[in-house]
């Protein structure tokens, strides 16, 4: 099983921050994803420039606003990304009960 690798912890923090929202304005977005201004620009771009990801500029007086908006494409590469660790947990859940419990193994997995 391979993963997105587009999809790297902090792109994870960009569209992970833009799921349950319509928008995000660029300060908005760098406060949820924990990353600075230099990083979420990169990261926002090159998750643009596969589609997972539209950015908006427009002007609001003599500021320039800039907004993002995770796409369909984007909510998809999300989707994928966590059935495939839900599909490697179930397979450790597997191979924890098909493993012969001892008295002193700690439960981690449930």
């Amino acid at each position: 099983m391979e993963f997105d690798p587009l999809l790297t912890p902090q792109r994870l923090a960009v569209l992970g921050a833009l799921v349950p929202v319509e928008s995000l304005s660029f300060s908005h977005l760098k406060a949820a994803s924990g990353l600075q201004d230099g990083n979420l620009h990169v990261h926002a771009a090159r998750l643009a420039e596969v589609g997972y990801l539209s950015i908006m500029k427009s002007t609001c007086g003599r500021r320039e606003v800039t907004v993002f908006r995770i796409t369909d494409r984007g909510l998809d590469a999300i989707r994928l990304h966590a059935l495939q660790l839900q599909t490697l947990l179930a397979a450790r859940r597997g191979l924890a009960a098909a493993r012969p419990r001892r008295s002193d193994d700690a439960q981690v997995w449930s």
